[in-house]
């Protein structure tokens, strides 16, 4: 359904001469319903990937596929969830996350059903009329994230969508997103600059290297998931003091720690 596939992509912004090579061989495969998470250091090419798969970008070299098909353009099967809320400030809540559903031309009984499901699903009901200046900062992105869930994408796109939020609020939302996977899973690509984010949320992390940019390592955090203690579909017990979290999330500091002395040096 949602199955992501870079095969040799390259990325160079200028001549082929004289221009910067940002990215070069990137190969990974996400599976579909898999949640990948991918990090590594400033420029290294992370969000550029995201774009290829949004389709918002073209690879100068190589292909991006979903499902086997190659990505020349967006596509309703894709949703991006941007670390801005980019909500629209003269519609209420519930207004926002039906404009993609309206876009598609979706009838209005299934609009109204669609929007209302989500919003029960997110604990946002009773939040339905307000508008984005009434919710805090972690409200609007989990309307943000409603507004792609809605269009029942096969693949989640995430641009560091809580770099903006403060701390209590980013664990909050991280938790949402992870209960929510749980509910109603998707295809998700996860970028983030957060090591402890990455272990916590996904189910293998991807760490590029830079200059240029490509998949340096892959590591299946898969064990974390598995520890995990959930109760209809609610978690009961944290991971991050479990000696694998622990471990894994060290594995992966090393790595980059390695890709910024390299640039130091």
């Amino acid at each position: 359904m949602g199955a992501i596939r870079f095969d040799n992509v390259g990325r160079i912004y200028g001549t082929k001469q004289d221009g910067f090579e940002a990215l070069k061989g990137v190969n990974l495969d996400i599976a579909d319903r898999e949640f990948m998470a991918v990090v590594g250091p400033s420029g290294c090419g992370k969000t550029t990937c995201l774009r290829f798969v949004a389709g918002f970008d073209q690879p100068t070299s190589g292909i991006v596929s979903v499902d086997g098909v190659q990505v020349t353009k967006p596509g309703p099967d894709r949703a991006v969830v941007f670390q801005q809320f980019a909500l629209m400030p003269w519609k209420t809540v519930c207004e926002n996350i039906e404009l993609g559903l309206r876009n598609k031309g979706v009838p209005k009984a299934e609009r109204i059903k669609k929007v209302n499901d989500i919003l029960a699903l997110m604990s946002l009901t009773s939040y339905a009329d307000a508008f984005p200046h009434q919710l805090s900062g972690g409200m609007q992105q989990r309307v943000s994230i409603a507004r792609a869930y809605v269009l029942d994408p096969e693949v989640l796109l995430m641009d560091e969508p809580f770099g903006a939020l403060d701390a209590q609020t980013r664990v909050v939302m991280q938790e949402e997103l992870v209960r929510l996977a749980r509910r109603n899973p998707r295809t998700v690509m996860f970028i983030t600059h957060a090591v402890e984010e990455a272990v916590y949320l996904a189910d293998r992390v991807a760490i590029m290297a830079r200059q240029p940019g490509r998949v340096k390592e892959i590591i299946d955090i898969r064990s974390v998931r598995e520890a995990e203690r959930w109760d209809d579909h609610e978690k009961i017990e944290d991971v991050m003091d479990l000696e694998s979290f622990v471990h894994l999330r060290t594995q992966i500091w090393r790595s980059l720690r390695q890709e910024k002395a390299m640039e130091i040096a």
